[in-house]
């Protein structure tokens, strides 16, 4: 199955603020978000991604717009279930505030039980964004090969929480997970289990090309070849 690069979205106006964006509208990437998308280019490298997908939000669409450009043929594609955790009435609201709010305390030590004033679970984002890089995951094998890698920019909460399903970790432990903005992070999925190759790297990422396959090679499942890898002595 395919290796699948989440990016979270550059620095955005709002985390400079202190705010908790949410679905806010309108949220833009500030100068050095947008240095960072810009570096984004050069630390893929020469990855053969087939295909990008974003959050349908400003700051995610904005992260992958120079990718976009350097890279006129990679299908983009916006995906909804990757949006950022519905927040509710707690959008757009300072985070120093909400400190103060009992429900932060539920959020940080059990968060599959908040749910969000006016918003959604956040057992309900996990579900859905995990439910996305399945079908995605299956749909890129399915036109592109096993072998296939594909990006994916979403918000920091989407993405530890399809960590936390990777690592088959309970949700109540992805506050443990940390991924910086502009961070990549890389599962390789295979049929028995998924692998974490990379976490919040702010790195270069083109040594997550797939190996050119020998002829002797070619008709092999990229699955064995990344649990024998998985599994040597190093």
């Amino acid at each position: 199955m395919p290796t699948l690069i989440l990016v979270r979205h550059g620095r955005s106006t709002a985390n400079t603020e202190g705010l908790l964006a949410g679905r806010t509208p309108g949220v833009a990437l500030d100068e050095h978000g947008q240095r960072q998308a810009s570096g984004l280019v050069r630390r893929l490298g020469e990855l053969p991604l087939v295909a990008a997908v974003s959050s349908p939000l400003r700051r995610c669409q904005d992260t992958l717009a120079p990718l976009a450009e350097a890279r006129p043929g990679l299908p983009l594609h916006t995906e909804e279930r990757v949006n950022e955790c519905d927040y509710g009435q707690w959008s757009g609201r300072k985070l120093a505030e909400l400190n103060d709010e009992p429900l932060m305390t539920t959020v940080q030590r059990h968060p599959s039980s908040a749910a969000f004033p006016g918003g959604e679970s956040m057992r309900a984002m996990q579900h859905r964004a995990v439910e996305a890089v399945r079908d995605w995951n299956a749909r890129v094998e399915e036109e592109h090969g096993a072998n296939a890698v594909y990006l994916m920019c979403s918000h920091g909460d989407v993405i530890k929480s399809i960590v936390a399903d990777a690592l088959g970790m309970h949700l109540d432990l992805f506050q443990r997970i940390s991924v910086g903005p502009c961070s990549a992070t890389a599962i390789a999925y295979t049929p028995l289990r998924p692998f974490l190759l990379r976490l919040g790297d702010t790195g270069e990422l083109g040594s997550l090309a797939p190996p050119v396959p020998t002829d002797e090679e070619s008709g092999r499942e990229r699955g064995a070849q990344g649990n024998a890898t998985v599994g040597g002595s190093a």
